[in-house]
């Protein structure tokens, strides 16, 4: 993913700008006070999935293939959540990839199916994360993850990068009922962190993550590294920032 190309005047807050009709209302903890927990997303909010496109071409398969590899990956999870189960995150991916991977005419899908997986589990992180972690940490805001995927990925991603121990938790749904967007998945970081929801802010670069947790009750920051348009079918976030820079900027304005 390439930085965006906005600037700071791109942070605002839903009260500044038109909602959309039916717009879920804001989390009841006040936009004018820090949060006392950032509930971070892992996977594209903190890591970097662009190297990926390479990842497919080197085991023979399309690049473009990575993005809807991906894309698919969080549909079928989606899917069988709302079904009323709770999939395991890899397991999920390795399926759905070697599905993928035989339909290319790879040589040996296995192989390359490990190959593919060995390399997302250890993904750089985006060129704002470590700065914008340790600037929040150092302002004293309680911070942990919520991924869909498992924890020892989260893990390997922050201690490679030297901020793991910024963050109080590194929470996954595996040991939550549902995965994100479901509501139960957030309400899960709330009680395992002894939060009120208008107290927490989930930060994510996932329209569909900001929605889920605005209907759970968390202020949100959705992170827009490429000036996307957000898509107006979803609640939006409270603040909308270009970085996690940028966000911690932002949270050191409030009280």
């Amino acid at each position: 993913m390439k930085p965006g190309s906005a600037d700071d005047t791109t942070l605002t807050m839903v009260g500044e700008r038109s909602a959309r009709p039916g717009a879920h209302p804001p989390a009841s903890g006040s936009s004018s006070l820090r949060p006392q927990v950032v509930v971070f997303d892992v996977n594209e909010t903190l890591s970097d999935m662009s190297g990926m496109a390479d990842h497919f071409a080197a085991v023979g398969a399309p690049s473009a293939l990575a993005g809807t590899w991906f894309a698919s990956l969080l549909r079928d999870g989606f899917a069988l959540t709302v079904g009323g189960t709770n999939p395991d995150f890899a397991d999920l991916a390795a399926t759905s990839l070697t599905g993928m991977l035989t339909t290319q005419g790879v040589d040996d899908v296995g192989q390359a199916v490990r190959e593919v997986m060995q390399k997302f589990t250890s993904l750089p992180v985006h060129a704002d994360v470590i700065d914008g972690v340790r600037t929040l940490a150092a302002a004293g805001i309680r911070l942990v993850t919520l991924s869909n995927g498992g924890t020892a990925v989260a893990e390997g991603l922050l201690e490679r990068n030297g901020i793991a121990d910024s963050f109080e938790r590194l929470l996954s749904v595996q040991d939550a009922p549902t995965w994100k967007p479901a509501r139960a998945a957030y309400v899960y970081a709330l009680e395992v962190c002894g939060v009120a929801a208008g107290d927490a802010m989930l930060v994510a670069v996932h329209p569909w993550d900001i929605h889920g947790g605005r209907q759970a009750g968390l202020r949100t920051a959705y992170v827009n590294r490429e000036a996307t348009p957000y898509p107006t079918f979803f609640d939006r976030a409270d603040i909308e920032v270009t970085s996690l820079t940028d966000l911690a900027t932002r949270l050191s304005l409030l009280d």
